[in-house]
Formats: structure tokens, C-alpha cells, sequence
């Protein structure tokens, strides 16, 4: 993560590295998987949540945040009904919580 100084304030601003996991071939090839929607989304997820660490009162960005969140929570809940071992290998891969059975 680097750390960039804004000119003309005293705020630093983190500018986020999200090392993209899959290539350039095989994006062309899945992009519209849900696996990949997924990966976007977590890393979409990951730039809001720092940029909200530095800049705590930016509602429209918690809003979005929210949003992106919620787009995760029903893809992964479709891949779940779908087929629960990608799912498995998918939330262990990222580190993303499993979804609450009620």
C-alpha cells in the first residue's frame, strides 16, 4: 500500500494495490462468470473500505459500499445454491465470510 501526501493539506490519501488474481486471457474468457463478478466486487470493496478509513464521513461512499456488499452477498448466495464447492474454494481464496443460514 503507498502512501501518497495530498498537496496542499495534511491528509494523507492510501492508494490501494489490488493485485489483479486472474490474467488477462482467462478474463477475456470468464468475465461474465459469477466467480469473477465476485473477485470485481471484493476488490471494489477493498478500495471503498480504505478510502473510507481516511475520509469517514463520505456517505455516497458508503452508500455505494453498501451496494457493492449486497451484490456480493446475492452472488455468492447464488453460487452457493449452485455449486457449494466453488463456492468453498471461492470464500477460502478471498478470506470473505460464509453467508448466515437463518
Amino acid at each position: 500500500m503507498k502512501i501518497k501526501k495530498k498537496e496542499g493539506g495534511s491528509k494523507l490519501m492510501a492508494k490501494n494495490s489490488c493485485i489483479s488474481v486472474i490474467s488477462q486471457e482467462e478474463k477475456e474468457k470468464t468475465c461474465g462468470s459469477v466467480e469473477f463478478q465476485i473477485v470485481l466486487f471484493s476488490n471494489k470493496i477493498q478500495k471503498l473500505t480504505s478510502h473510507l478509513e481516511l475520509h469517514k464521513k463520505d456517505y455516497s461512499c458508503q452508500r455505494s459500499l453498501r451496494k457493492f456488499l449486497a451484490k456480493r452477498q446475492r452472488l455468492l448466495a447464488y453460487l452457493s445454491k449452485k455449486n457449494i464447492v466453488r463456492y468453498k474454494e471461492l470464500i477460502s481464496q478471498f478470506n470473505i465470510r460464509e453467508l448466515e443460514t437463518s
